[in-house]
């Protein structure tokens, strides 16, 4: 069953729809720097993946597939055929799995600072059971200190400040669930049947998702373009904002 998703939307209904989707611990608060742009261009619809902002928290177990279900129902909520996608970490992993198993829905693809396999699944269990037992704050503060260079930390430590009391807040059940989802997670064998033309971007000094894992999707994607952005930890789109916006635009605006 799909989860009812929060959402807010941004710009002209007759402009091209495009679909912004967040990173694990996140929220689509993540694109406000991008959003003013992309809405002078597209028909923007940012959503909070399930588990996280204001989208439900199924009380049930969940998989990559399940929120990507998650995210075709909103398209058909909002009577939206096909849109092109941009996600960052989970939200690019979600990006990929409608692209391969729902083409049709998937104009163009730009996946952010994420992997189609992160492997570990004792890891990402070991993460879950304990949001679940001692809560968000147990996690947050080793968690988001990889989404930044220290550079950025240290010259902008409000925005570091705000992100970890948005990871805080975020129901623990629901973070797990997710944790639970990208440690089962291998896309692997579906990345050929991305059709969607691709772009792939990578933080240069991410130390969450290391650019080889961009560098292996773009690999398999066929036609995708990789790109590697200087000084940018895991939050890209939050640490070289300019530098995302332009390139978001240049991909999901090319005519092909």
């Amino acid at each position: 069953m799909t989860a009812s998703l929060g959402f807010s939307i941004y710009g002209d209904a007759g402009a091209p729809a495009l679909l912004l989707g967040n990173s694990l611990g996140t929220t689509s608060q993540m694109w406000t720097a991008q959003i003013p742009e992309l809405a002078r261009h597209f028909y923007v619809i940012a959503f909070d993946h399930r588990g996280h902002g204001k989208s439900e928290v199924p009380a049930q177990p969940w998989q990559i597939a399940d929120l990507g279900a998650d995210v075709a129902a909103l398209l058909d909520e909002l009577g939206i055929r096909s849109a092109s996608y941009a996600g960052v970490s989970l939200g690019g992993m979600v990006g990929m799995w409608i692209a391969a198993n729902a083409p049709d829905r998937v104009d163009r693809l730009m996946v952010i600072c994420t992997s189609a396999h992160l492997a570990a699944p004792d890891y990402w269990q070991e993460r879950a059971a304990r949001v679940r037992a001692d809560g968000m704050a147990s996690i947050v503060d080793p968690v988001v200190e990889k989404w930044f260079t220290p550079a950025f930390a240290r010259r902008l430590s409000p925005v570091v400040r705000d992100y970890k009391e948005t990871m805080a807040q975020l129901p623990p059940d629901g973070y797990a669930a997710c944790c639970e989802a990208i440690g089962q997670l291998d896309l692997r064998p579906e990345l050929p049947r991305i059709s969607a033309p691709t772009m792939v971007v990578a933080g240069a000094d991410d130390h969450a998702i290391s650019p080889e894992h961009g560098a292996a999707i773009a690999k398999a994607v066929s036609g995708s373009s990789f790109v590697t952005v200087a000084d940018a930890a895991h939050l890209a789109n939050v640490e070289q904002p300019d530098v995302i916006t332009r390139l978001m635009l240049d991909h999901l605006s090319a005519k092909e």
